[in-house]
């Protein structure tokens, strides 16, 4: 695929007499061709007393994305120019997963407000209420986003962007003010399902290669009309699009495990929502961590979405002056109040007209919004640059002052503008959702059925979860502890039946602790992972969690099988086949119990720390209890052995190990039977049904609970 970018972007802020950069960009799928920058001033604007409105016309086909430089418009309030972005539009993408058309979303917030509760000082039962503080991080915050506009919100970090982004997607926990509509409509499941959602933070399967990730959620998201040839062709496209042709086959990568650069990684991340082709695209910082070339094409991907009849919303912490002038829209905060809402054009114009001007005349409109939002006033004599960079605002009440003059001004000047704006054109919105019914029940249905959503997570999960069940550490673990134990009972037999008793006894517990707290860290590790793919109605939590269910079991149970097999034959054990498949088969139940105990309690808690306490005091009761150490327990207390499931392993273990005339020597010429032995004969024998009853119980009923738990889990 050859991609060319051409376009002009001004440098400096005024519309009536920008200084544009003519750029042109040649990318190949080698991406070895570098830009060609060539510096033009454009004269003729100069003479011309209207403003002139910078636009960005994106048409993306199968070679071409043409960027023309700004034209003219006059008598025009900033706040009120939505339909300029639309006048001179250009085709939408020829592109395969861009060709459909999607019903439109009008995006509008309107007195948008959210507070939080801090508690200071230490948390504990005497705190009083005094201590209790709000914090606002949204007040007051108005726009509108319509079909075909890219809308950037800028500002300082803490200023909200986040919180503004994540409450229009429908994510923020708690309740806000003011109101957020789609269409008119509020935020709803079908709606949900139309709005891509990209984090700052890039939530990944580390042991993924960028091929796989991107085909999976495309065999998850797009739709069940398209074909499995279909769905990976959408990939290809996109990784093709996005320019991750060299690292196709490259892992992801995380923290721990060296994969993609962190801008590749980023761009992974967008191309799982450009997959579905929302009709509003939401993303949280997208070019952090790229260069500017990088962050430019995928602005203009972004651009070309936009032109295609997509709103986009994007948060963007410092924008080149190349990167500002792509924006339709811009929403500046301070501290979670708006300082300016509107056109891209408009807003060194408004700022000047309220007495703000920079000394710079070649100076980045998003630099001096920046300064502003920070309360640092620009200096009027650009030559002093130590000056400037400590602003006239040296104190802190000189800032605060300055915060609250464009506040006030915003308010005075601007709110009622941006009011009418979004409150204009409702009879079309209201027009726009009278749709076919049939088509808004569609909008119900999940993409894709449940038993394929299955298929998809369970091949996922087994290619994502081989590097850990199998790695080289836990097979060396099992492996040592497994010779270890057949060399200390090397060919023990019953005239040793302590011996004996104490290898079955280990069995039950090693298979019962081991599973336990490898399963505590299943949910809350992909707690990140489960809220985002969930967030975007990517599938069913039943589907989900019966998919890691089925992925478990080779994962889980190949370990124990060659543990026993090792260790059974070296201890010394009841040389019988079908006793050893009848062992191998009671400790790999005992691990799906142990397993979803685990489960059970990472759901519930979410919280490693906690849960990792709770199954260590859990298993030293389950030790204690299990009937080997002590065997005369206080009636009182004695019921602990019944909710054991190493209690039930234990017996099931010694009850096929023995048959009931088996004997061993008690004494000097002496036989006695086995059953007892005292250790045996405490336990109850000849119940063998009941104990591999209760252990379906628990088995069941462990992984109700952990089902359960993440059903009625806040953070879903």
């Amino acid at each position: 695929m050859h991609v060319n970018l051409f376009g002009y972007f001004p440098f400096s802020y005024p519309c009536s007499n920008p200084i544009y950069t003519h750029l042109h960009f040649d990318f190949s799928s080698s991406l070895v061709n570098m830009p060609v920058l060539e510096f033009e001033t454009n004269v003729s604007s100069a003479s011309s007393s209207s403003p002139r409105v910078p636009q960005v016309n994106t048409r993306m086909d199968n070679s071409t994305v043409h960027a023309e430089p700004p034209v003219s418009t006059t008598n025009m309030d900033p706040t009120l120019e939505s339909g300029v972005a639309n006048q001179t539009q250009s085709p939408p993408s020829q592109l395969p997963f861009l060709r459909e058309s999607l019903r439109p979303i009008t995006l509008k917030f309107e007195d948008l407000a959210y507070t939080i509760k801090l508690q200071s000082g230490d948390d504990h039962c005497f705190s009083s209420s005094e201590s209790k503080r709000t914090r606002i991080l949204l007040n007051g915050v108005s726009g509108v986003v319509r079909p075909g506009e890219l809308l950037a919100m800028l500002g300082p970090s803490g200023s909200g962007k986040t919180t503004l982004l994540t409450a229009l997607g429908g994510r923020l926990p708690g309740k806000t003010s003011g109101s957020i509509t789609y269409n008119g409509q509020s935020f709803s499941s079908s709606v949900k399902r139309k709005i891509g959602f990209v984090t700052q933070d890039d939530v990944l399967y580390p042991h993924l290669t960028v091929l796989e990730t991107l085909t999976y959620a495309a065999m998850l998201r797009l739709p069940k009309s398209l074909t499995i040839e279909e769905k990976v062709e959408q990939a290809e496209l996109i990784i093709i699009e996005l320019g991750l042709t060299r690292c196709r086959n490259s892992i992801v990568g995380g923290p721990l495990i060296r994969g993609v650069s962190g801008g590749e990684r980023k761009r992974v991340s967008i191309g799982q929502e450009m997959l579905v082709n929302p009709s509003l695209l939401l993303l949280d910082e997208p070019t952090s961590g790229l260069d500017s070339t990088t962050a430019l094409r995928i602005m203009a991907t972004l651009k070309g979405l936009a032109r295609g009849g997509r709103s986009v919303v994007t948060t963007i912490h410092q924008p080149s002056s190349r990167l500002y002038w792509m924006f339709d829209k811009v929403v500046v905060l301070s501290e979670g109040c708006p300082i300016y809402s509107g056109q891209t054009c408009g807003v060194m114009e408004y700022l000047a007209s309220i007495g703000y001007v920079p000394g710079f005349s070649l100076m980045n409109p998003a630099d001096f919004l920046l300064d502003l939002a920070n309360g640092v006033a620009p200096n009027t004599n650009p030559d002093d640059h130590r000056q400037y960079n400590q602003g006239k605002a040296d104190s802190h009440e000189d800032r605060n002052s300055i915060k609250q003059s464009l506040i006030s001004s915003y308010k005075k000047n601007l709110h009622h503008l941006i009011k009418d704006d979004i409150h204009r054109n409702i009879h079309d919105v209201t027009r726009a959702n009278r749709g076919p019914q049939s088509s808004r029940c569609c909008d119900n249905r999940w993409t894709t059925s449940w038993w394929t959503q299955f298929k998809v997570l369970f091949k996922r999960g087994l290619r994502e979860r081989k590097h850990e069940s199998y790695s080289g550490l836990r097979i060396f673990q099992v492996m040592s502890v497994s010779i270890l134990s057949g060399l200390l009972w090397w060919h023990s037999d019953t005239s040793h039946l302590q011996d004996q008793v104490g290898l079955l006894f280990f069995f039950s517990i090693f298979w019962g602790f081991y599973p336990l707290s490898n399963a505590i860290f299943t949910f809350p590790q992909e707690r990140p992972m489960l809220i985002r793919e969930r967030s975007s109605a990517m599938y069913r939590l039943s589907s989900y969690y019966f998919a890691r269910m089925a992925g478990d079991l080779p994962m889980e149970l190949v370990l124990p099988t060659i543990f026993v097999t090792i260790s059974y034959w070296m201890g010394g054990l009841k040389p019988s086949l079908i006793t050893f498949v009848l062992t191998v088969l009671i400790i790999l139940f005992n691990v799906l119990v142990s397993q979803g105990l685990g489960l059970a309690l990472g759901a519930i808690l979410m919280d490693l720390k906690q849960a990792t306490t709770l199954s260590s005091v859990i298993m030293l009761v389950f030790l204690l209890a299990g009937g080997y150490y002590i065997q005369q327990i206080p009636p009182f207390i004695s019921w602990l052995k019944y909710i054991s499931f190493s209690h039930y392993c234990y017996k099931l273990l010694v009850e096929v190990q023995y048959s009931e005339n088996e004997v061993y020597e008690c004494g000097m010429g002496t036989q006695c039977r086995v059953l007892d032995f005292p250790g045996i004969k405490y336990l109850g024998m000849g119940h063998l049904w009941w104990d591999v009853a209760a252990l379906g119980v628990m088995l069941v009923g462990y992984r109700i609970v952990a089902y359960v738990a993440l059903r009625m889990s806040k953070s879903h």
